[in-house]
Formats: structure tokens, C-alpha cells, sequence
């Protein structure tokens, strides 16, 4: 349901958003980036893995050509932890920015027109 809502308030500000799903791999993430010559990669996650999924994806999209910024919200872990430091672990990742569980869309949209107009 979330990334359903966040794609609605995305296209509602004029951003072409391209769904792939839930669970979709990391290589299909790059694929389609490179088909649709993404300017932004935006996960949603629901089920606490993305520590574990997200894990080199970066770097694999460097090493594609995908050249732009990650971003990535939601349950992003497993269990109570301090959000300041799964912050800190997903940039560390190579995510532009990481936004905790209950963030309003309005929250990514108001980032993406700020990251783009810089």
C-alpha cells in the first residue's frame, strides 16, 4: 500500500514514476533505470530486509552507468534500533537519503524538488 501512495503523490507533482513491485531484485531495479533513463531510484520497504537488499547496490548501479541518487524509506530494518544510525548506514550505503517509518510523502517530494533544482 505504501509505495502505491507515495507513486500517487509522486505523479500528482508531475514526477514520472515507474513501479516495479514489491520484491523486485537489484538487477531489475538497474534495468529499468537504464530503460527509462531514470533520474532517481526510490525504494519503499515494507518488511524490515532492506539492510540486508540493498547491500552493494550502489555500487552495482555505478558499475551499470546509473549515476543517480538512491533513496529509500520505510521499514528499513528489523527490530528497534536508532533511527540516527540506520540513517548513517544507508548513506553510508550510497543512499542520498533515508527516511524513517511514517514519513509523509510530501517529506520525499519536497526533497526531490529541492535535490533536483540544485
Amino acid at each position: 500500500i505504501g509505495h502505491r501512495i507515495l507513486c500517487h503523490a509522486l505523479e500528482k507533482r508531475g514526477f514520472k514514476v515507474i513501479s516495479l513491485g514489491a520484491y523486485t531484485s537489484q538487477q531489475e531495479l538497474i534495468d529499468a533505470a537504464i530503460e527509462e533513463n531514470a533520474d532517481a531510484i526510490v525504494i519503499s520497504s515494507l518488511n524490515g530486509h532492506a539492510e540486508i537488499e540493498c547491500e552493494g547496490f550502489a555500487d552495482k548501479c555505478k558499475e551499470a552507468g546509473v549515476n543517480v541518487p538512491l533513496y529509500i524509506g520505510g521499514n528499513v530494518v528489523i527490530g528497534p534500533t536508532n533511527w540516527t544510525e540506520v540513517e548513517q548506514k544507508f548513506k553510508n550505503m550510497g543512499f542520498k537519503r533515508c527516511y524513517p517509518p511514517g514519513t509523509l510523502p510530501k517529506t520525499l517530494v519536497k526533497d526531490l524538488q529541492s535535490d533536483f533544482s540544485e
